[in-house]
């Protein structure tokens, strides 16, 4: 089918939609092979090889586990934070895995002697098509294969299967014929805008109506935000330091703290107020606000918590971030009623969607193909034609936002520290929302015309990536992954 934004705004777990996301789906698909298959009953030993980026930053990135879980028949989007801390238990406890079987209403699967460990590693090996490859082996008791894939995690949660990457490829492309205005590029985009005077948003709200009405649209974008905003909730209640030994301590619950009393009206006992509850933001604490929700969505995703990829779990903090300043600090919204308060989201998700799509079909969302500038690179770029879009802004405008945003995160590595996603990630999150706010500003402040296009920004992000170091590109083989360690 042709990326739409709930392609790119899924929701899943931390800490990765690469490293975690995307095996945990590409599992449970195998899973369910073997019962399509009939060979389920069969099943007497199961392999999994992890090639190139998974097997160099699994661990840190929580690969293994999700495989396990998606092996057991959990698909991100639907498994919860304590299903995930329950089952791994059992897992550690028992060395027992429950071979599509574990999930309720399963009808049973294949009780088998596997964990963690059983895995192979082959980090130094990649596969054609991607460095995110894993191939999983099924065989009977005589030793007889009786089922293999090999998948690749390309970004964002997406999967393809190896020898199907054409037939993939042409189904995207016929599908793209059902909608009213299919688009590649940025041109192609801004010429439907020019053609039938309609928006960005619009455009994205017409394809997407392609495959389900008005109403399941509005529902499932303002369902998207309130998983954002719910997430942020839940990290604020979390204390102490974050899993992985690096012991990156949370900050986002005493940020919030601070930001209630600096902002709290005169003799106002505000302190026991939840986030979901606070509803005044003093204006010069805007980039506070900005960097508390950043912060609070990439430290829960690093803790493994519920997140919505957007459009990875890496940069999963800044188009929230930057969505909770178009509704609390854009002109107009200290009068805007809750209707009002939900269009700004179904537009500017759906602004921003378009602007992701352009990444997904010209380049890659993919750290661990092109450095972290296609993961928040992508993220602020989209966020900046969100906050654009719902600010007014001309489609020209929107497209120039998108594209200061990106041009100013060309280059971007992914070498995070000991291949978990908290150093640099968090705080990168929080500097690449407020790019987006600033580009998104000069933007408006312009007519839309510039003299670098989006589709030349994003031509360069994908060449960039091809010609950077694969020690830049998620393998925690250089950059502050390995010179933080060595100091």
């Amino acid at each position: 089918m042709a990326v739409g934004v709930f392609d790119l705004f899924s929701i899943g777990i931390g800490p990765s939609s690469s490293h975690t996301v995307g095996p945990m789906r590409a599992a449970a698909v195998f899973a369910e092979e073997l019962k399509s298959l009939g060979v389920l009953a069969g099943v007497a030993s199961l392999r999994v090889d992890l090639y190139g980026s998974l097997a160099a930053t699994g661990h840190g990135h929580g690969t293994m586990t999700a495989i396990l879980l998606g092996l057991e028949g959990f698909h991100p989007e639907l498994i919860l934070p304590e299903e995930v801390e329950e089952r791994l238990a059992a897992i550690a406890d028992t060395g027992i895995l429950n071979l599509a079987g574990a999930v309720e209403g399963s009808g049973g699967g294949v009780a088998l002697p596997y964990g963690v460990g059983d895995m192979v590693l082959r980090p130094l090996t990649v596969l054609p098509r991607h460095t995110n490859g894993m191939t999983f082996t099924v065989t009977d008791g005589a030793g007889e294969v009786l089922h293999a894939a090999t998948f690749f995690s390309v970004g964002g949660g997406f999967i393809v299967r190896e020898g199907e990457e054409d037939a993939a490829q042409q189904e995207l492309e016929a599908s793209k014929k059902d909608l009213p205005f299919p688009f590649r590029t940025a041109a192609e985009l801004l010429e439907h805008c020019r053609d039938t005077g309609l928006g960005i948003a619009d455009i994205m709200s017409a394809n997407e109506k392609a495959s389900r009405d008005e109403e399941q649209i509005r529902a499932g974008l303002l369902h998207i935000w309130s998983v954002m905003e719910n997430c942020v909730a839940t990290s604020l209640k979390r204390t102490g330091v974050l899993p992985g030994g690096l012991k990156v301590r949370r900050r986002a619950p005493d940020w919030f703290d601070r930001l209630k009393k600096e902002c709290a009206r005169p003799g106002e006992d505000s302190q026991d107020l939840e986030f979901m509850e606070w509803d005044f933001h003093d204006p010069k604490y805007w980039q506070e606000w900005v960097n508390l929700v950043a912060l609070a969505v990439n430290e829960e995703n690093a803790s493994g918590g519920r997140v919505v990829t957007a459009p990875t779990n890496g940069a999963a903090g800044i188009i929230p971030a930057v969505l909770y300043y178009a509704l609390h600090f854009a002109p107009g919204m200290d009068t805007a009623t809750a209707k009002d308060r939900d269009g700004v989201v179904v537009r500017f998700l759906l602004a921003a969607g378009a602007v992701g799509v352009l990444y997904k079909e010209q380049a890659s969302i993919s750290g661990a193909e092109v450095g972290c500038q296609g993961e928040v690179g992508s993220a602020s770029s989209m966020a900046a034609a969100g906050l654009a879009e719902v600010m007014g802004g001309t489609p020209a405008q929107v497209e120039n936002a998108a594209e200061i945003a990106m041009e100013h995160n060309l280059g971007l590595t992914c070498d995070p520290i000991g291949g978990l996603v908290q150093v640099p990630c968090i705080e990168r999150n929080a500097i690449a929302a407020a790019k987006a706010i600033n580009a998104a500003k000069m933007a408006l402040w312009g007519d839309g015309t510039h003299r670098v296009s989006l589709d030349e920004v994003i031509i360069t992000m994908r060449e960039t990536g091809k010609d950077m170091s694969d020690k830049y590109k998620e393998t925690a083989m250089g950059g502050l992954a390995v010179n933080v360690v060595e100091c």
